[in-house]
């Protein structure tokens, strides 16, 4: 079992590349693919689930003394990143719609597969996923304010709390009391435990298949529109795990706690934030097709930050680890 899980490991990349391609391709050429997007949410479950049964749930408690650490998180997402987006829609076409779209997704962090690929990224995923209810209440909070202060007129009513809340209950806190139950129940070497501990590369495969193939359709009912954010959402996944990173060597974090803020900064909330965008008032399908395309571009760039962003840490910061720096 430990070199199917090395193998699964070693070959990461390339396993997440190929889903990827397949996902688009199915897309593309088969008509109504886009029905898999009841699947999103069940095979994100999963590969949270064996995110979490591989994180010593215990330790998360230490993780929320870790003053450090949330300032590092909260200063880059919610203070950072936002000015790094305000500044990045002005290059966009004059289209409240197209600026909505952009600011709906680039200025909510994520707070579900961010975990895993946190972990695949050697990251503290534990202090990550303590950090969960965090950024949630504070990307609800402050979302209105943000769009407030970016676009004209009055738009706060346009944020709704229920799909952030629907998915911390279903997407965090189930799979992780699950998980806990496990941990708590069942030995390490029990055989239930051997058969999860090789899920987590196979299910986030399958989360990026089911995601790509769910969302490619969706893009082409307003394909020029999702095109005009290719550069924008590019720019930001460039720029922002290079942010997150130095505000967190900035907060004098080691090394698997500067790629998890690192990570954080570059994975955004869209599969979440899309029941909003289904919700505005003439928004589909300009809204939904602009903020799944943020989607392709930052698991596009997953293969490159579970090598490259784990590197830039640990050259700068050196390789210790810990949960309480």
């Amino acid at each position: 079992m430990k070199n199917v899980r090395a193998s699964l490991e070693e070959h990461q990349v390339l396993i997440y590349f190929l889903a990827i391609a397949s996902g688009a391709l199915l897309g593309i050429i088969v008509s109504g693919s886009a029905s898999i997007e009841t699947a999103i949410n069940p095979a994100l479950a999963v590969m949270l689930f064996a995110t979490f049964l591989q994180t010593p749930l215990a330790e998360i408690g230490v993780a929320l003394r870790n003053v450090r650490f949330i300032g590092a998180l909260v200063v880059t997402n919610f203070v950072a990143i936002p000015v790094v987006v305000a500044g990045l829609v002005q290059l966009l076409p004059n289209d409240p719609m197209l600026h909505l779209a952009v600011l709906f997704v680039l200025l909510t962090p994520c707070i579900d597969y961010v975990i895993t690929f946190t972990h695949l990224g050697r990251g503290n995923a534990r202090l990550l996923l303590a950090m969960t209810p965090i950024l949630l209440v504070f990307q609800i909070l402050l979302l209105p304010v943000y769009l407030q202060l970016i676009l004209s007129g009055d738009v706060s009513q346009l944020v709704d709390p229920d799909p952030f809340l629907h998915a911390f209950c279903w997407l965090i806190v189930a799979p992780l009391i699950l998980a806990g139950v496990i941990q708590t129940f069942f030995r390490p070497r029990h055989a239930l435990c051997y058969y999860v501990n090789i899920l987590p590369v196979p299910a986030t495969a399958l989360v990026l298949f089911v995601v790509l193939a769910s969302v490619t359709p969706q893009i082409g009912l307003a394909q020029s529109s999702a095109l005009r954010a290719v550069p924008i959402y590019l720019s930001f996944a460039i720029v922002a795990p290079v942010m997150g990173y130095l505000i967190a060597r900035g907060f004098r974090l080691e090394s698997t706690s500067v790629c998890a803020v690192s990570f954080s900064s570059s994975y955004r909330n869209s599969l979440v934030i899309l029941p909003l965008a289904f919700a505005i008032p003439g928004g589909v399908p300009i809204l939904p097709a602009v903020i799944l395309m943020q989607t392709i571009i930052e698991l596009c760039f997953l293969p490159i930050y579970v090598r490259w962003i784990p590197r830039m840490a640990l050259v700068q910061t050196g390789g210790s680890t810990g949960i309480g720096n």
